[in-house]
């Protein structure tokens, strides 16, 4: 790489600094350019030093990592990474600045721990590789749309028992954000059962489900072995399982090996939706880094299914849906700000098949 990616890193703890500078400097393509220890050195930085990444804690003394956000995100937009911790406290802040504008995020301990695997420090190159391509005009363009376009929190409406499609929902980086307008915008008698990958580790799907059940007409729960298939209801798979859908109509979870690198894998639910629902399986594919969702999209297409996917004006990560655009599986292309609309229109199109008749 003939530039090196730079990388501004803020934390409180001068050792939290220096290891994190010092794994991230392993690869030559990165480069850290200086540390900040509160908010207002870490926006006076991102302004002077204009840096291509933002690596930022979660939870620091004497200073609120949201607010930093959303000044960096206000008067010069930039692409952040926020390094969160597994507790309650930390994973539903962590979830709230995804929603905010932060593009992804990563598991501290993962990178501060002397023993922390080589894997994961690599997977954290890989997410603020991925960051640096996200340009400060999109990151302004998307934070315009959403608060151009925030959704008013919708009362929880009555379940219809009609169900003409099985939605599948697939995403991974920037994929909070997309959910946070996406699933409120949805009416709460939408004639479908929807079930939701979301590439995310354990608890932090549980904090996602808990926030999107808050904020929309239809019921959002991470799922549990044995839950219904049904109406009005968002299943949103497990982090660390993979989720697929059974012939009684019930949703099991398995621990196989990663598919495409993760775990859940929207391939693998895809799949099993397909097998089963055939023609009324309607794939849905939003921002994210990978190709996850491709061979899924596949098979949703063998059965006589339709796939969506959203627009790259509206992705952080225009990766996951291109993959499925290059390879030929796109019945349609949709902006965010229409894909609610899409998938009523779709779901609302026509009696279900005798085949995907629940049991």
């Amino acid at each position: 790489m003939a530039n090196k990616i730079k990388v501004l890193v803020v934390d409180d703890s001068a050792f939290a600094r220096s290891v994190i500078a010092k794994r991230l400097e392993a690869d030559p393509d990165l480069e850290v350019i200086d540390f900040a220890k509160d908010r207002l050195e870490a926006l006076e930085k991102v302004k002077s030093l204009k840096p291509d990444v933002v690596t930022l804690d979660v939870s620091m003394p004497r200073m609120d990592g949201l607010e930093a956000l959303e000044r960096i995100m206000l008067e010069c937009p930039t692409p952040v990474v926020m390094l969160s911790a597994l507790t309650g406290q930390q994973t539903n802040t962590t979830i709230s600045a995804l929603e905010r504008g932060a593009v992804d995020f990563f598991l501290k301990a993962s990178v501060t721990n002397p023993a922390g695997g080589d894997a994961a420090i690599e997977e954290l190159r890989k997410i603020i590789k991925a960051a640096s391509t996200v340009t400060g005009a999109r990151l302004r363009t998307i934070a315009n749309w959403n608060r151009a376009n925030r959704i008013e929190k919708p009362a929880k409406a009555q379940r219809t028992s009609t169900i003409n499609k099985v939605v599948v929902i697939g995403t991974s980086t920037g994929g909070p954000k997309a959910l946070a307008d996406l699933i409120p915008a949805l009416p709460g008698n939408l004639p479908a059962a929807v079930v939701l990958v979301q590439h995310m580790p354990p608890v932090f799907t549980k904090s996602l489900s808990e926030r999107l059940n808050q904020a929309s007409a239809l019921e959002v729960k991470e799922a549990q072995e044995g839950d219904k298939v049904e109406a009005g209801v968002i299943l949103v798979a497990p982090g660390g399982y993979h989720m697929v859908m059974n012939k009684d109509w019930t949703v099991s979870m398995n621990q196989n090996p990663q598919v495409c690198g993760v775990r859940p894998a929207v391939d693998v639910l895809m799949e099993s939706v397909a097998n089963i629902c055939r023609s009324s399986t309607l794939g849905v594919v939003l921002t994210g880094m990978g190709s996850d969702g491709t061979i899924g999209s596949s098979h949703i297409k063998k059965a006589g299914g339709q796939v969506i996917v959203e627009d790259e004006s509206t992705c952080s990560i225009y990766g996951m849906p291109k993959s499925i655009v290059d390879a030929g599986y796109a019945d349609k292309i949709v902006p965010l700000n229409k894909m609610a609309q899409e998938i009523a229109s779709l779901c609302n199109s026509r009696r279900p098949q005798k085949e995907t008749l629940v049991a």
